[in-house]
């Protein structure tokens, strides 16, 4: 095998492309969060193993995966692309911490419950940086987050978030956010300050689809207490569920995020013992936390969501 190039490391456009499947797992994957083709993605690996002089994949049955070199090359990879985020937060924060824009990706509830709230502490703590919010949900969210499209990524611990040991991220824990029963109004259960969840377990339920983080963490709560709920209707938009509980079409499970401008006839009632709740964190590329404005950012968001939880 013939020595590395002096320059192996000068091609980052390929090296990006290893660390995308890296994450993904193959070609397909990587090409569709790439937005390129699989004749690219290979293109691109095959172009990669040339350069380096030493092939940075092998086929595993039907599946292709990193050699062991690939690997250490990514080891040492991840520290470049950090030191590169140092490097351009730093530049472009050298006249002052609270000038620039930043664009913040959050998961609709997040936009309702708490970037309001941010935005108002910031308008105070930092009336310079402009905010920019856009709405998008795992695994979206991060490949935006990966193209510099997003300067931070709100999102909730689940499936299609990335572990928290994922080297691309520097991520903050932001708490939790617990979910209370929803009622309708004249539900006799509403007497009460706080419910067992086994007593809503023959009642008709509104969740979100099975695939969803609250759709799971509805029966994955209903699980734990020893039932499975009867979901006679599925919806993922979180007004949808207060208006249907609200008419009395069931009972659900409702995160505080979402609890805003919640409908008449509809009742919240916290459950006994430990909550359902789901883990909040924000993510922002290794590396760019040394920047003052997003290290301010990210402070913001945690003592506005600390500050306000229930």
């Amino acid at each position: 095998m013939k020595p590395l190039s002096a320059d192996f490391m000068d091609d980052l456009r390929r090296l990006r492309v290893l660390r995308e499947f890296r994450e993904r797992g193959s070609i397909t994957a990587t090409a569709k969060a790439l937005h390129l083709t699989t004749s690219a993605v290979s293109q691109q690996l095959a172009g990669l193993s040339r350069h380096l002089g030493f092939p940075v994949t092998r086929p595993d049955g039907r599946r292709v995966v990193l050699t062991p070199r690939a690997e250490t090359l990514l080891a040492h990879a991840d520290a470049v692309f950090a030191h590169i985020e140092r490097a351009r937060h730093d530049l472009d924060s050298w006249d002052d911490v609270t000038h620039g824009t930043v664009t913040i990706g959050a998961f609709p509830t997040a936009i309702t419950g708490l970037l309001p709230r941010f935005l108002d502490d910031l308008r105070v703590t930092a009336p310079k940086l402009r905010v920019r919010l856009r709405e998008a949900e795992p695994p979206a969210l991060f490949d935006q987050l990966d193209a510099g499209r997003l300067t931070v990524a709100l999102a909730v611990s689940f499936a299609g978030s990335p572990a928290t040991t994922d080297p691309r991220y520097h991520r903050v824990d932001l708490g939790s956010d617990e979910l209370d029963a929803a009622l309708p109004a004249d539900h006799p259960l509403t007497a009460r300050d706080q419910l067992e969840l086994t007593e809503l377990a023959a009642e008709p339920w509104i969740s979100g689809d099975g695939e969803g983080c609250c759709g799971a963490i509805t029966a994955t709560a209903c699980a734990a207490a020893g039932f499975v709920p009867d979901v006679v209707h599925r919806t993922n938009d979180w007004q949808a569920v207060a208006q249907l509980v609200a008419h009395g079409h069931g009972v659900a499970l409702i995160p505080r995020l979402a609890q805003r401008a919640l409908p008449e006839g509809l009742v919240i009632r916290p459950i006994a013992g430990p909550a359902p709740r789901r883990q909040l964190f924000a993510a922002v590329p290794e590396g760019s936390q040394a920047s003052p404005v997003v290290d301010l950012v990210l402070g913001q968001l945690r003592a506005t969501y600390g500050g306000n939880e229930r």
